[in-house]
């Protein structure tokens, strides 16, 4: 049902977006009989998605049969090659988890005119969420206002990301990111649908995303939604030019402002000095791997957690911080050590 205070664009796209959603909560009902194919290695597609795409694409060239289309599965295909107008189309954001039953999954939907998108609409079919921006209006869930969150320390925050899983993907610089972000901040999420990380992140669910390797579709829509909300959105090094950079981060203004710094040295625009010292933090994350219990870089990441999370939370009061990192060293034992003479076995009853 079309609501009279939206934009008569949205209103298009709030109705594609529902029948898009009626196709997939009806597949969701059995998704072992979904029939799946694979683009390349972990990135699937299947017949809802494709459905869901025609469904979308039908109602919105019904009502505007001039504008453009670009869309995850047919591309250009469809509607005008020329026009200012084009509608950006995620069908089923999420394809993984729909198909395992995971209920994280959205259809996106964002009008781009000139260039700069100013109509946007995510929705969740599975709890009937409905997000919703006009640039210039404001951003809404279920036709109530939203803000991003209103935290300003970062060791307070809740952010949400995506791991690689591509083949060719800097898996080492996802390890060297998480052992940087993960002690800064009160937990990171991995929920598998980027138009609905932005869109948690504009409602102030979570205070922050970040992700690489994302195409227009994932982010247009959830990208109106955050700046209409209040945060700020950009690549790494916090520039606004994202949307076709294939890196995001999201947040709101103070917490932005936080992560850039621990980003920009990951992006892919960064300066010689700071991908250096990002290639200098990766082989050092990835030495602390190592199994040698000998190797004394094997101890590098638990020892850059508790001096990060020192810095940043207790500055001053070091020793206070420092003295749970003891224990931590005492289950560091070799399993494979001979008991000493006399001593009692593991399992010997008069141990116990």
């Amino acid at each position: 049902m079309s609501s009279p205070n939206l934009h008569p664009m949205l209103n298009v796209a709030v109705k594609a977006a529902r029948a898009a959603g009626a196709i997939i909560n009806r597949a969701a009902l059995d998704v072992e009989a979904v029939r799946i194919s694979q683009k390349q290695v972990n990135d699937f597609v299947t017949e809802v998605d494709h459905a869901s795409e025609q469904a979308i694409i039908e109602t919105l060239l019904g009502a505007y049969p001039g504008h453009g289309i670009l869309a995850e599965e047919s591309g250009t295909e469809h509607g005008a090659k020329d026009s200012d107008y084009v509608w950006i189309i995620d069908p089923l954001d999420g394809t993984t988890n729909f198909i395992h039953g995971f209920p994280v999954y959205c259809v996106s939907i964002a009008l781009s005119v000139r260039g700069k998108i100013e109509q946007a609409v995510v929705y969740d079919p599975s709890r009937n969420d409905l997000f919703t921006a006009t640039k210039g209006r404001g951003a809404y869930m279920n036709e109530r206002r939203i803000r991003v969150s209103k935290r300003t320390k970062l060791t307070e925050c809740l952010i949400s990301t995506g791991f690689p899983f591509r083949t060719g993907d800097n898996f080492k610089q996802y390890l060297a990111i998480m052992a940087d972000m993960m002690p800064r901040m009160a937990g990171l999420r991995r929920p598998g649908a980027a138009a609905l990380d932005l869109a948690y992140v504009a409602a102030g669910f979570t205070d922050g995303f970040f992700e690489t390797g994302l195409n227009p579709w994932d982010v247009a829509a959830g990208s109106l939604l955050v700046t209409e909300a209040g945060g700020l959105i950009g690549n790494f090094t916090g520039e606004p030019e994202f949307l076709e950079q294939r890196e995001c981060l999201a947040a709101a203004p103070r917490i932005y402002g936080q992560l850039v710094p621990l980003l920009a040295k990951y992006s892919k625009f960064a300066n010689v000095d700071d991908k250096l010292r990002a290639s200098d933090r990766m082989r050092a994350v990835s030495a602390s791997t190592k199994s040698n219990p000998d190797d004394a870089s094997a101890d590098l990441y638990a020892r850059s957690t508790v001096v990060d999370f020192a810095d940043e939370t207790a500055e001053g009061d070091k020793p206070a911080v420092a003295a749970p990192a003891a224990p931590r060293k005492l289950t560091r034992v070799r399993r494979d050590a001979a008991p000493a003479a006399g001593a009692p076995s593991e399992g010997d009853a008069s141990a116990k």
